[in-house]
């Protein structure tokens, strides 16, 4: 038979404590490891690319491998943001909190679109789209896509391990 002090003590530790939802400890171990979104972007003053300008840049280290398969589309699976008709603005935004939910994935796809609209024969758009990418933190390498993923009208990126 149990005597009442130890009830008591059971009962005073079982109160302290709370059941762990183990669901949602998970999803907080993998969010403490997240970045935070990028912020510290700044917004271009003259657009400097066509539509039919081919961008590229790559951080040191990357292999060329990986570049390689960036520019023939040879990628799985990459989650795409198609940011048409947003201005540069929306465009940042849009692009900041995409690369935040997306920061665990190895690849990325931006459309950003060709400009054809734009004034005087250059993209607007594009080119905030390659300045931001050069300026966040995350961001390894990008490439323009081939045709059947865009081709000068959108990049694949490849994103830093985290």
């Amino acid at each position: 038979m149990i005597n009442e002090e130890d009830k008591n003590l059971f009962r005073s530790t079982v109160e302290k404590n709370t059941p762990i939802d183990k669901d949602s400890h998970n999803n907080k171990s993998k969010s403490t490891n997240r970045n935070e979104a990028f912020k510290a972007y700044s917004y271009i003053t003259d657009a400097d690319l066509s539509g039919a300008d081919i961008v590229n840049h790559s951080q040191s280290g990357v292999s060329p491998k990986t570049i390689k398969k960036m520019k023939r589309g040879d990628i799985d699976y990459a989650p795409t943001l198609d940011l048409h008709g947003q201005s540069v603005i929306e465009a940042c935004e849009s692009l900041s909190n995409f690369i935040y939910h997306h920061q665990e994935q190895k690849f990325i796809h931006i459309i950003h679109g060709k400009g054809y609209h734009s004034d005087q024969g250059k993209s607007v758009l594009k080119s905030q789209v390659v300045s931001y990418l050069k300026q966040h933190p995350q961001v390894m390498a990008f490439n323009s896509c081939p045709a059947k993923d865009g081709g000068t009208g959108a990049v694949f990126v490849l994103m830093r391990n985290t």
